[in-house]
């Protein structure tokens, strides 16, 4: 059931953040919501895509910046990719405590023996 409504976080928020890019005024906080999906969205993360999503955290803003360059859609461009950037740091952030705890727990539980 949670990887279901993970899935489906992820979905709109990648739906969400194309959108913001193009339309920015919509009239409600967009990053908040961002976040938030993200959170949500990185419950389900599997360990072996933390180095990947981490990566594209890093390098997004950049993409963004070199995309407002292009003539007629750049900016544009540019504003899809920080939205992204904000979803996939949300969602880094959730899969890296979640495996920090799992790691805490089974570290605690060892100590037992």
């Amino acid at each position: 059931m949670l990887n279901k409504v993970s899935a489906v976080a992820r979905i709109v928020g990648l739906l969400l953040a194309i959108v913001a890019g193009f339309m920015p005024g919509l009239g409600f906080d967009i990053a908040l919501v961002l976040v938030v999906l993200g959170l949500v969205a990185g419950i389900s993360m599997p360990a072996e895509n933390i180095m990947r999503v981490g990566v594209f955290v890093l390098v997004a803003s950049s993409i963004g910046a070199a995309l407002a360059h292009l003539p007629a859609i750049g900016t544009q461009l540019g504003g899809v990719f920080g939205a992204l950037g904000l979803f996939a740091a949300a969602s880094l952030a959730t899969a890296i405590a979640l495996m920090l705890f799992h790691r805490t727990k089974e570290d605690a539980m060892g100590l037992g023996k």
